[in-house]
């Protein structure tokens, strides 16, 4: 495979993911697409699985990691799948932009990894103050935009810690045999949430909500993941971690061609800011080992 084109598409992926999200549960019974396409993600992983002629290891360790990364979906994906019914999708982009943030934090009081730069500590700064305009001073937001918001910074919460747990796990686990481990734990969950909070099956759903499902099961839960660990494999982190920057802009172009999506002043200037620590903080990765090459140098 091209690494270039495996790149791409994990941008198109995420890029279009927000809006397939929104879609999904366009009627307001997200619960059953969000259990449809946990399904459909695990079938088809399960089936990529067999064609490789690989199995899920059934270890100690990795029955551990599959139960925190299945917990972890389910409570990062549900907290998803409810705000998104109630902000923009390109806002949701945008604060999911954040995970890398997150995570860094996380490892480094964690995993005592070594200690965030004076740059990334500024670039933090600098996207809390963005999430403090979006929460405190857009005027045209409602109390629905509000808890919206606050559920995916949630969500973003448990998708950075289960990483991180994960990696102080250490386990050894392919990607594949990891994903369909946590889709294991996790479709059951996502089943009786749907049982209980879901209002059945849509009856008269149109064409949209299928497909955007479908697109979900397939490429977002399945394809999406492959690809994204097959240029992990290829690409530094520091290049990967580039997508967070694009696909927040290219989802906000989405959101506003397709579903008309309009964000309030303080909001875009909240959402400037955000992306103004996300690339300061990103850039702070590039620029150090420059730095530390001038300084050997010296």
């Amino acid at each position: 495979m091209s690494v270039p084109a495996a790149y791409l598409g994990v941008i198109l992926i995420w890029s279009t993911t927000p809006l397939a999200i929104q879609w999904s549960g366009a009627e307001g019974n997200y619960h059953f697409g969000l259990m449809a396409r946990m399904v459909i993600g695990l079938l088809v992983t399960l089936v990529i699985l067999t064609l490789m002629g690989r199995t899920v290891p059934r270890h100690k360790s990795a029955i551990l990691s599959y139960l925190i990364a299945g917990a972890g979906l389910f409570g990062a994906m549900s907290s998803t799948y409810w705000g998104a019914q109630h902000i923009p999708s390109g806002l949701l982009s945008v604060i999911f932009g954040l995970s890398p943030v997150l995570t860094a934090v996380m490892s480094t009081l964690w995993l005592k990894e070594r200690r965030l730069s004076m740059v990334r500590m500024f670039a933090i700064v600098i996207s809390i103050c963005g999430l403090g305009i979006i929460f405190l001073l857009e005027q045209s937001i409602s109390d629905t935009f509000l808890y919206g918001a606050m559920a995916i910074l949630f969500a973003v919460v448990i998708h950075s810690a289960t990483s991180v747990w994960i990696k102080r796990i250490d386990t050894e686990l392919s990607p594949l045999a990891l994903n369909s481990g946590s889709l294991m734990i996790s479709v059951p969950l996502f089943a009786v949430s749907w049982l209980i909070l879901g209002d059945g099956v849509p009856t008269d759903s149109d064409s949209r909500i299928l497909y955007a499902i479908g697109y979900l099961g397939i490429m977002g839960s399945a394809v999406g993941f492959v690809l994204y660990y097959y240029i992990l494999h290829h690409l530094s982190a520091t290049v990967i971690s580039l997508i967070t920057l694009i696909t927040p802009v290219i989802a906000l172009w989405l959101g506003s061609t397709f579903n008309d999506e309009v964000l309030g002043t303080n909001a875009l200037i909240g959402t400037a800011t955000i992306m103004l620590g996300l690339l300061l903080f990103q850039l702070d990765t590039l620029w150090r080992p420059k730095a530390r090459a001038l300084q050997y140098e010296s």
